[in-house]
């Protein structure tokens, strides 16, 4: 078995590919998180949310939540990926993958990452409306 990085953070242009955990020495549990762009935003129909983020405080952001959550939760592997551009009603714009020893850990991790995610790491999306179709965007 070859060895794996411990935290993996990727970024990805247009909707975020599905995860397929590696194999990872001592994992009991593999839980994962689909972050899927909602058809409505501020109770308006919505085309699309376009991501942006500010590099490298984003990448550094990430990794140090991750880092965090390895250590709090006694977790075996992190990973990210995350949409940039456009994403589209109905896609995934963010796919989190982690492993534990135990199923607690590795459910009580997902939560945390992404709170400590929406709070601190400079991402930001733009809705891109269905009103708004014919108005250029």
């Amino acid at each position: 078995m070859q060895t794996v990085e411990r935290v993996v953070i990727e970024w990805v242009e247009g909707p975020a590919p599905a995860i397929q955990a590696p194999p990872i020495l001592g994992a009991g549990a593999v839980a994962s998180f689909t972050g899927i762009v909602r058809p409505t935003e501020d109770h308006r129909p919505l085309l699309a949310l376009h991501y942006s983020r500010y590099d490298p405080m984003a990448q550094r952001e990430l990794h140090r939540i991750a880092e965090y959550a390895l250590a709090r939760h006694r977790l075996l592997f992190v990973q990210f990926i995350h949409s940039i551009g456009r994403v589209d009603a109905g896609e995934a714009s963010l796919q989190l993958l982690v492993a534990a020893a135990h199923r607690k850990p590795a459910i009580a991790a997902i939560d945390e990452i992404i709170d400590a995610m929406k709070r601190d790491v400079p991402i930001w999306k733009m809705p891109v409306y269905a009103e708004d179709r014919g108005q250029g965007t």
